[in-house]
């Protein structure tokens, strides 16, 4: 029984740390992510960790990212302009068991880059770019999300 206990303790210790780390990149990292070939539709969402409406839409994600396999979603947090520190978003991401794979954008300065991502983007969170690199298709939405959402946007790139 002892042995179980501290068992039980260490796994409840290392649990964290075994979480995911958010790899932190540059915008050249992530402009080449979305103009990669892909077989599979590439959904890139943009949050912070401090944006209310961002957090709620992030079980969407989740949610696809599990049940539709010819779909890739990569969340891009925003949060290093204003705390260059990962911690808080792997934090973050540990908390809520994200199994998505998690990026931190690592670029100050927003209004220097976010045209080069799509010239549509007013830099508004969230914003959600969906790519068919097969087809060249892309739709930017620069809102929250709601159920059904992503599968109709996805459609839209999929014609």
């Amino acid at each position: 029984m002892r042995y179980l206990m501290l068992f039980t303790l260490f796994f409840f210790l290392m649990a964290p740390s075994l979480a995911q780390k958010a790899e932190q990149i540059k915008l050249k990292d992530l402009q080449l992510a979305i103009n990669t070939s892909s077989e599979r539709i590439q959904v890139f969402n943009f949050w912070a960790t401090w944006c209310a409406p961002c957090v709620k839409e992030i079980p969407l994600f989740e949610k696809l990212n599990q049940e539709n396999k010819t779909v890739e979603v990569t969340l891009v947090s925003m949060d290093f302009d204003l705390d260059p520190n990962p911690d808080k978003v792997n934090r973050f991401v540990a908390r809520k068991n994200i199994q998505s794979k998690v990026v931190i954008l690592a670029e100050s300065d927003p209004n220097s880059w976010i045209d080069k991502i799509d010239k549509n983007w007013s830099g508004a969170l969230p914003t959600t770019l969906i790519v068919n690199t097969k087809s060249g298709k892309r739709k930017l939405v620069q809102k929250e999300l709601h159920e059904g959402d992503l599968e109709k946007l996805i459609a839209e790139v999929n014609n």
